[in-house]
């Protein structure tokens, strides 16, 4: 490393980023189970076990509901098409909550398997790393006390923006374990809808959320490749003008894919849900 201030305050936060995006890359390949040593996951699964309690309970009253608001009269479910209609629907929720963190799991095998694919396609298996032209380390290793001086303002105002943004991205894709997590515990309750007819749109939203959550992982993969292009094609830096106007036009560029990687991560669950009709 170069023991000129200006260009270790601008490694030293490329190296935050780098490290912030290859911790990305970790976590889309992370199972919930493996998360953080799977701590995290035995709380939610004992979470889940105690709602499934709550959940069966509401299986019931939803079963009952159901059965009243399509049912004319008792004469109704007297028939054997009605009879077995309804035995079917509440055999299925039941199922559906005994069973929904294996059904979960398997959605979320399905997705990774997606996000794998798309990793292989795309030849990726970490992120390109950003790094300072060894041209413009030169040129700022020659400028004078004076010269460095709105060199080391505009290396201040670069690092900063570049630190938050690497911290905005992994807070982004560590909510999405959050929200998986959520989702999780608290499955028995949504799910426990699709005993009665007319509260099975609850349990299908439920379901159409959390696949909308789990391809999140897909639309930041995806980003994550595009930018990682950018990354592995510098933009070209002109020697002849001012050391400060080139750290100025190379920080620029790079602020800006950033933001767009941002931008695309933060939207993700937006993009997903448009995708999906949510």
């Amino acid at each position: 490393m170069s023991d000129n201030w200006v260009v270790q305050n601008l490694e030293n936060a490329l190296d935050t980023w780098n490290g912030k995006l290859a911790e990305i890359w970790t976590l889309l390949t992370t199972t919930p189970q493996e998360f953080k040593g799977g701590g995290i996951w035995n709380v939610i699964v004992t979470i889940n076990g105690t709602v499934q309690a709550i959940g069966l309970a509401l299986l019931v009253l939803f079963f009952v509901v159901g059965m009243v608001k399509t049912c004319g009269s008792f004469t109704d479910v007297k028939k054997p098409e009605h009879a077995l209609k309804l035995f079917i629907r509440f055999a299925l929720a039941k199922g559906a909550i005994t069973y929904g963190m294996e059904l979960m799991l398997a959605l979320f095998n399905i997705v990774q398997g997606v996000i794998s694919s798309i990793m292989t396609a795309a030849g990726f298996t970490s992120s390109a790393q950003a790094t300072l032209p060894e041209e413009m380390v030169t040129t700022i290793e020659s400028c004078g006390f004076w010269e460095s001086i709105p060199l080391w303002a505009v290396t201040l105002i670069g690092s900063l923006f570049i630190t938050v943004l690497s911290f905005i991205l992994i807070m982004t894709v560590y909510g999405r374990f959050f929200k998986m997590y959520m989702y999780t515990a608290l499955a028995p309750i949504p799910l426990s809808t699709f005993a009665g007819e007319p509260s099975q749109n609850v349990g299908k939203s439920f379901i159409k959320s959390y696949c909308a959550v789990l391809l999140e992982g897909a639309v930041i993969v995806l980003a994550c490749i595009i930018f990682s292009l950018f990354a592995s094609s510098p933009p070209a830096i002109d020697v002849d003008v001012a050391a400060v106007t080139q750290v100025w036009m190379y920080i620029g560029e790079l602020i800006f894919n950033m933001l767009v990687l941002v931008g695309a991560v933060k939207m993700s669950d937006r993009i997903i849900r448009e995708m999906m009709g949510l």
